[in-house]
């Protein structure tokens, strides 16, 4: 089950980077409901002649209670940061492809919703043979549910950009976290693949890999943030321009590829030297090289034609991979470590 819901959430960050690259996440300016409906309308005549005004005053509303939130939890300058942002005050006008494609977004985190349930019902057999299990399919349920109050705040505040980029982090927890469940309930079943003696500077490398590849990510947010921008006073035309617009962030963030290409190829080459070919972390080392150098070559296609909007979610779910792979990996290689312990 934990498989299933896996995919299902990286079919949604897909659907995320489309919503983010044809810029329709205000497609909706309500939630959980689509201009206060269930199925959102098709046409503007469906809709009252101020329908702006009305989900401005309500997204509005949903701001000042979560400025209050965030004041009571000491967070006083983001909440500062919301109360003076002007760019919320601007309601977008009603875009039925835009508001659609926002729904279906919404739409498939209902799907991973129900998942995550059947997932925990699925997990209390398993309390009897390791209590963590559910426990932790527990915590998948309780992250789901603030992953979707987040979204509504990113809604209400009209994209924030460092909303989208918490969000995006959150996902990738969750990501991390439902592995992680599956991993262990793997254990319960049968020992998986065949245990080696591995180095532990195996898994260091890959460990700062991974740190690296969740800075990648954050950087990679700052430059989409900066697109936004530039889109926006463009009218989302001359996309030839774009990138030499952008300035330090773009540089750091392509620069910043070539280390982590470094680091992968250095683990790699241990790991092809100390696994055995067929075994689980030698098979999912072949698939993190792979994965590291599509992110590159899409990023470089973005870079050199114009940012290609099909390329953007791409670029952002081969990113979203890596980290699902890597966390394979070190749990794969963290029990042959424990292996070797302890048959010393």
């Amino acid at each position: 089950m934990s498989v299933i819901t896996v995919v299902a959430v990286y079919l949604l960050i897909l659907i995320g980077g489309i919503v983010r690259s044809s810029g329709s996440g205000m497609g909706c300016p309500d939630w959980p409901k689509c201009f206060g409906s269930m199925i959102p309308p098709t046409s503007v005549d469906q809709l009252p002649a101020n329908y702006q005004e009305i989900y401005l005053n309500k997204r509005l509303a949903k701001n000042e209670r979560f400025v209050a939130t965030l004041e009571k939890l000491g967070f006083t300058e983001k909440a500062k940061e919301i109360a003076n942002d002007k760019s919320i005050l601007i309601e977008q006008e009603f875009n039925p492809v835009k508001t659609w494609i926002e729904y279906l977004n919404r739409l498939a985190g209902v799907v991973i919703g129900l998942l995550i349930i059947l997932t925990v019902w699925k997990s209390f057999p398993l309390r009897k043979k390791d209590k963590w299990i559910p426990i932790l399919s527990v915590c998948n349920l309780l992250l789901v549910i603030f992953i979707g109050w987040i979204g509504s705040i990113v809604v209400s505040t009209n994209l924030l950009h460092w909303m989208i980029t918490f969000h995006m982090m959150l996902a990738l927890l969750l990501v991390s976290l439902l592995i992680y469940v599956y991993h262990r309930s793997g254990r319960l079943i049968q020992s998986k693949g065949v245990k080696m003696l591995v180095p532990k500077r195996i898994e260091l490398v890959l460990l700062i890999g991974t740190i690296l590849m969740l800075i990648q990510i954050v950087l990679g947010t700052q430059v989409r943030e900066q697109i936004d921008i530039i889109s926006a006073s463009l009218g989302d035309m001359l996309r030839e321009e774009w990138i030499g617009r952008i300035g330090i962030e773009f540089l750091i963030h392509r620069s910043f590829s070539i280390v982590l290409l470094g680091i992968h190829v250095l683990y790699f080459f241990w790991a092809f030297r100390y696994t055995l070919r067929k075994s689980q972390v030698n098979l999912w080392s072949q698939v993190l090289m792979i994965l590291i150098i599509l992110e590159i070559a899409t990023g470089m296609g973005m870079a050199y034609f114009g940012i290609p909007a099909f390329l953007q979610p791409i670029h952002l779910l081969l990113g979203s991979l890596i980290i699902g792979v890597q966390v394979i990996l070190l749990l794969e290689i963290r029990e042959n470590i424990q292996f070797r312990l302890n048959t010393n």
